[in-house]
């Protein structure tokens, strides 16, 4: 069976395992505040979530993305520092334009392998009020194994976010922009601006849905070429196996807006590994 299969399959059988393995965060037994702090990309919670993705549509064919994503919280007096990596291993058939992933993509005949890295961290106060917020430095590195799979260049801007989290709703905006400093000089310079809204609104059984759309511009485009923009939304759960508290979630989004050779469509599943404070 393909890696894609396997990787759907594997996503139902969690998102639809039955009691005897595992059980619901529900209402009314912490799973509202669980619920907050996995929805809170400042929230000062330990994690791990596993994010794949896979594209449809595009000029080159199919490419999948595993984004590890750890999320590391730090409290330092009345503030927390939330350090947050994106490691990607990325398959592609040829160049893959419109993705965060991959700024300046070059043409070839595909590759497999380590992208380049992102590292950010947000300031964010420790005992926030009904409006949260975070703000920080964001660091793409010249990581990938392969040309094809990074930018050539190492990149820095700023990133911040807000939100609230008024019951059952967790709503909020996160920004990046990063600026190529450094790195492979016959490449494209790298100027990628990064806004994405997300809403939750949670049911009973920890289930909730979900609209988290990645909106990405690369200035150095031609003006035709410059923003993808997706639309769509899916649904997650969270659950426990033996004590580790789990969250799992399915997401589907169109490319209404979209560079040239960019896939129509996209499909995520991401198992993330919870560790409350």
């Amino acid at each position: 069976m393909c890696p894609k299969k396997t990787g759907l399959m594997l996503a139902f059988l969690l998102l639809f395992s039955g009691g005897t393995l595992a059980h619901s965060q529900g209402q009314g037994s912490g799973g509202d505040d669980l619920a907050a702090k996995t929805q809170n990309p400042v929230g000062a919670m330990y994690s791990l979530p596993f994010k794949f993705t896979f594209d449809y549509g595009a000029d080159n064919g199919e490419a999948s993305f595993l984004n590890i994503q750890p999320v590391l919280p730090q409290t330092v007096g009345e503030w927390n520092l939330i350090h947050r990596i994106i490691a990607p291993l990325i398959d592609t058939p040829g160049a893959v334009t419109g993705t965060p992933a991959i700024p300046n993509p070059i043409q070839g005949d595909g590759a497999t392998g380590l992208g380049d890295i992102n590292y950010s961290v947000f300031l964010s106060p420790a005992e926030p009020g009904k409006i949260i917020w975070g703000v920080g430095p964001s660091l793409m590195m010249d990581t990938a194994t392969d040309d094809q799979l990074g930018s050539g260049k190492w990149s820095a801007g700023p990133t911040a976010v807000v939100l609230v989290q008024p019951k059952p709703w967790s709503m909020g905006l996160l920004g990046r922009q990063l600026w190529s400093f450094a790195g492979e000089s016959e490449r494209s310079k790298v100027s990628q601006l990064l806004v994405e809204p997300f809403i939750n609104y949670n049911l009973e059984g920890g289930w909730y849905l979900i609209t988290d759309m990645i909106i990405t511009a690369n200035w150095e485009a031609n003006s035709g070429n410059k923003w993808t923009v997706p639309l769509g939304g899916g649904f997650g759960k969270l659950f426990t196996i033996g004590e580790q508290k789990m969250n799992t979630k399915l997401e589907a989004y169109y490319n209404v807006e979209k560079p040239d050779g960019a896939p129509d469509w996209s499909f995520s599943w991401t198992l993330q590994f919870l560790f409350p404070r």
